[in-house]
């Protein structure tokens, strides 16, 4: 039986149509970050793109991996020393492709992690918010869910990890406001879009405070924990469209 395979680029334009990478204002390219070999049979996905992961992916025998936090930063050190030449050096040696999709793949409407975060939480979509309507509102649909704290206890079982709560444990669960990974600096959005309840991968010192004054329950869940099933989602997604070979590594991060 012969194995399946899609070409580099061709993958390359089926994620920018299918992500509408164009819409997006990003703080780093989206796309094919780092050319491998022309021919994809396998890929892997992750969170992110550290050494880890490289070297599980070259142990996998990958053509190419697909993850949600790639390289190329703004304002990082442009630079190809210590860490990020290692990284690179690893990529170019194994001809392995890195594809890094960022908020495209936050906001995607049913493989984007906010899409999957509600489908693993039981939530309710009813709306959206933020620049590119990359926030979601919605409400659980679970009758057992009726306060802050029993909705921090399911959260931390689906996702393996103890969600920080800020606010009263036995506050009613009306509008939940959600968006992965570090987006704290949207609470405030959250809360004019009429949330009760805000959800998020981190929280900072000045959060806490704009929490406790409007009233708001804010569940910091973890950045790794709350982006890992876009990627995933994604892959999966490649896998039954091409007939590749597809294989999620989750390389722990407590953050």
């Amino acid at each position: 039986m012969l194995e399946k395979s899609i070409d580099r680029n061709m993958l390359t334009q089926f994620l920018a149509n299918e992500l509408q990478v164009a819409r997006f204002r990003d703080y780093c390219p989206n796309g094919l970050q780092v050319e491998g070999r022309k021919e994809i049979k396998k890929i892997i996905t992750g969170v992110t793109a550290c050494q880890a992961l490289l070297d599980e992916a070259v142990r996998l025998e990958a053509d190419a991996i697909l993850v949600h936090h790639g390289y190329f930063w703004k304002g990082e050190d442009m630079r190809v020393v210590g860490q990020k030449y290692q990284r690179l050096k690893t990529l170019i040696e194994h001809e392995m492709s890195l594809f890094a999709y960022h908020l495209p793949l936050d906001s995607h409407p049913s493989l984007g992690n906010n899409a999957q975060l509600a489908r693993l939480f039981g939530f309710e979509v009813t709306g959206r918010f933020g620049e590119d309507d990359i926030a979601w509102l919605g409400r659980s649909m679970d009758a057992g869910i009726s306060q802050v704290g029993q909705l921090a206890k399911h959260i931390s079982s689906k996702l393996g990890r103890e969600a920080l709560v800020i606010g009263d444990a036995e506050q009613a669960v009306a509008t939940i406001a959600w968006c992965s990974g570090a987006a704290q600096n949207m609470l405030a959005a959250a809360i004019d879009a009429g949330a009760n309840v805000y959800i998020s991968g981190e929280i900072s010192e000045p959060t806490v405070h704009l929490a406790r004054e409007a009233g708001v329950s804010y569940l910091a869940c973890g950045h790794h924990a709350s982006e890992r099933y876009g990627v995933q989602a994604l892959g999966q997604m490649i896998a039954r469209e091409f007939g590749i070979e597809h294989q999620f590594v989750d390389i722990a991060n407590p953050v």
